[in-house]
């Protein structure tokens, strides 16, 4: 086992990833594992196009099995191959020969359509009695405690393995301007409506604060807030020019109202970028109170149209931050030491991931 390479195959639902976190796990992979069928992303986004096409695709399927009521699971065929292990990429396999392993974000990888009918839970748990079946790898306590709900039966097979990210070295250039930064791309769904109008607030109500947006914004709310010249307006870009304005920023106001995990956090915590967000799905396994803010969620929220309250807050925090440099400069060291060595750090994804895939292949 010391001498010979693990050999994974990773197993993608479509036929490209469509996560940062298999980008960070095929950049930094665990010693002595050797990814199979690589596909190298430069970045989530590298073509707006493609985006949008395999977005409207995905989101077209779901809906037409939502409408005629299809159980079908979200499970896939792996190819014949020199590998000793596949690892199932947000989906489940139908392999007899070989083990496997499969990360789930949310109960949505398990199914076409998670419509949590009975019929929809045997399909499934059908495929995760099977012996090949290892381990299922939650990315959250959350995601966890669900999938044990709806299949206590086989709840030693569920693991927590937290996604991770590369920790940055990086030398910020000392200045008294403060950058606030949203980067989302969906607009609405990730709370950009409400960051772009505290955003505006802020940009208003301190002289050295300044707005970086990322995001395909509605022409009718972009003429509304570019008469704004002190905020900086972006489409969907690639990765790389999205870190450098993550360099160039100070704080990350993002709601996140879809998000399931939500990569912007981790990405962000590896510049040091303290975080303002609104409660969600396992958001406080994310942000700590050393690591950002998080609002309170209303009860009747539209991402649509503007929540003063919610604005309100917003803001209300941001200012802690802007007018409070040693709790900026605090929270930051926080950010960068979970990325380096906490629960989002490679070592420790790593390690775990490294158990479970020996493990796996153990009594194969």
């Amino acid at each position: 086992m010391k001498n010979k390479k693990i050999k994974v195959y990773l197993q993608y639902p479509w036929k490209f990833p469509d996560s940062p976190y298999y980008k960070y796990l095929i950049d930094s992979p665990p010693e002595g594992i050797e990814f199979q069928n690589i596909k190298k992303q430069k970045g989530v986004i590298t073509n707006k196009t493609f985006f949008w096409f395999s977005n409207f695709l995905k989101k077209n399927i779901r809906r037409w099995a939502n409408k005629f009521g299809l159980n079908v699971p979200n499970a896939h065929l792996s190819p014949k191959g020199n590998y000793d292990l596949i690892h199932c990429c947000h989906c489940l396999s139908k392999n007899k020969n070989k083990p496997w392993v499969a990360d789930i974000e949310g109960l949505f990888s398990l199914m076409i359509y998670w419509n949590n009918s009975k019929l929809a839970k045997n399909k499934v748990i059908k495929i995760l009695l099977n012996k090949n079946c290892k381990k299922i790898l939650s990315w959250t306590e959350e995601i966890n405690k669900e999938l044990i709900n709806h299949f206590s039966e086989i709840k030693n097979k569920f693991e927590v393995v937290y996604p991770a990210i590369p920790f940055k070295k990086i030398n910020k250039k000392r200045t008294k301007k403060i950058n606030l930064i949203f980067t989302g791309r969906y607009f609405y769904a990730k709370g950009g409506l409400h960051s772009l109008e505290a955003i505006d607030i802020l940009t208003k109500k301190y002289e050295n604060v300044y707005g970086i947006f990322n995001s395909e914004i509605p022409l009718e709310i972009f003429k509304k807030y570019s008469k704004n010249k002190k905020i900086k307006f972006y489409g969907l870009i690639p990765q790389k020019k999205l870190f450098e304005l993550y360099k160039n920023s100070d704080i990350l106001i993002y709601p996140g109202y879809s998000d399931s995990f939500g990569f912007a956090f981790l990405e962000a915590m590896s510049f040091g970028l303290p975080i303002i967000t609104v409660d969600g799905f396992a958001r406080k396994e994310i942000i700590s109170k050393n690591t950002g803010f998080i609002i309170k969620r209303p009860k009747k929220l539209d991402s649509k149209k503007l929540n003063k309250e919610l604005i309100l807050d917003i803001v209300k925090n941001s200012s802690k931050l802007i007018e409070n440099k040693s709790l900026r400069e605090k929270m930051s060291k926080e950010c960068l030491r979970v990325i380096k060595e906490g629960k989002f750090s490679i070592k420790e994804r790593n390690k775990k991931l490294k158990k479970v895939y020996e493990e796996a292949i153990k009594w194969q």
